[in-house]
């Protein structure tokens, strides 16, 4: 059996080699290393693939929060509603614009925001909510876009976990996870779903006159050349990285596939246990599946560290993605979080538990993955 991995980059990358090496030679052989050709012609594949009009690129997932919330015109002392269950990367852009970050409830199953936990919290100091797609699923962002058009609310997407995402409006359209807010926002870390070589991150949105807003606080702020209109930044995506994406996102569709293929396997291995609750499919949306994660549905105390480390002496990776929520960060005690009560979050954190999930993954990893969760419960 091959060795697992929790992420396998480098069987992909042998997988697409000559596309890839080809791509990044031409790069060096044009010298164009910053804004080059690739750069454009992402873009416009990016946005060809999401039915967006604009997508921006720039540096990194977490830059793409801060630029949209920046474009925004978002002040010192607006309030910022976002999930607590989620990557720190998330809220700490909130925290560093001197915003008031607002930490909400998510649903027991889907891990994603609660929207009545998030209608609760709207106080007039509100303007903008940040919805996370968590771990491959979007949000019900149907009603996360009802509340926000009540309130005259902005919506940032954190679509860093679920881009290829579909999410189907109760009238039947569908719509792209990250294009359905205000602005969408994306990580192009490695071992997303999606990912470069290094970072990158990109920004979406409909809206031609935030486009160019966002253009320009990407880009020092510039509205031409040496012509500084608003307070920006310097976040712009690699061109090496641009040619390896364009490349990768061909193959996006065929590796979401594959992460499903897999996650059927887990469930399927899984279903009917008493304790390990395989992740929830919600019908409003199409599972892509950047983590497979569980749920230990019990209350025995450190079932779930035994489990990880019964694994990790298997060689078997797995992860808890997040054993601290936003609410419970030190780095958030100046905003008045301690006495923030989030009992669901809470019971997560302390029961979640990620396998191994990627499109190089066979039949021979993946029994040996499920014969040892399982055992481990006999």
């Amino acid at each position: 059996m091959r060795p697992i991995q929790m992420v396998d980059l480098k069987t992909e990358y042998q997988r697409l080699k000559t596309d890839i090496d080809t791509a990044v030679i031409n790069v060096i052989d044009s010298a164009a290393f910053i804004n080059g050709k690739p750069v454009q012609e992402f873009s416009k594949a990016l946005s060809s693939y999401l039915d967006v009009k604009h997508v921006i690129p720039c540096a990194n997932g977490t830059d793409a929060l801060q630029i949209a919330m920046m474009a925004l015109g978002l002040k010192p002392g607006d309030e910022v509603i976002t999930p607590s269950f989620t990557y720190i990367a998330t809220t700490e852009v909130v925290a560093l614009l001197n915003l008031k970050p607002v930490f909400v409830e998510v649903d027991k199953q889907t891990f994603n925001i609660d929207v009545e936990s998030l209608r609760k919290a709207i106080t007039p100091k509100t303007k903008a909510i940040v919805p996370v797609h968590l771990y491959g699923q979007t949000c019900d962002m149907e009603a996360v876009m009802q509340v926000a058009k009540e309130y005259n609310l902005a919506v940032i997407e954190d679509n860093a976990q679920s881009i290829g995402g579909d999410y189907y409006f109760s009238d039947g359209s569908v719509k792209k996870a990250g294009t359905i807010g205000t602005i969408g926002t994306t990580s192009f870390y490695p071992a997303k779903n999606l990912g470069a070589y290094g970072d990158g991150g990109a920004i979406f949105t409909n809206d031609d006159a935030l486009a160019q807003r966002i253009m320009m606080t990407a880009n020092h702020g510039q509205s031409k050349r040496y012509y500084h209109d608003v307070v920006g930044c310097n976040s712009r995506l690699d061109t090496i990285q641009a040619a390896i994406l364009n490349i990768r996102l061909q193959h996006l569709d065929a590796n979401i596939n594959a992460r499903i293929k897999v996650a059927d396997f887990y469930d399927a291995a899984f279903k009917g246990h008493a304790i390990i609750q395989s992740p929830f499919r919600a019908k409003n949306n199409r599972h892509v599946f950047h983590q497979y994660t569980l749920i230990l549905n019990s209350d025995k105390i450190g079932l779930r560290d035994g489990l990880s480390a019964y694994l990790s002496e298997k060689k078997i990776p797995n992860m808890i993605y997040y054993p601290v929520p936003g609410h419970r960060q030190k780095m958030f005690e100046s905003f008045g979080t301690k006495g923030v009560d989030l009992p669901v979050t809470d019971w997560l954190t302390e029961r979640v538990i990620s396998l191994p999930i990627h499109p190089e993954m066979d039949n021979e990893q993946l029994e040996f993955i499920t014969e040892n969760v399982l055992g481990y419960f006999k």
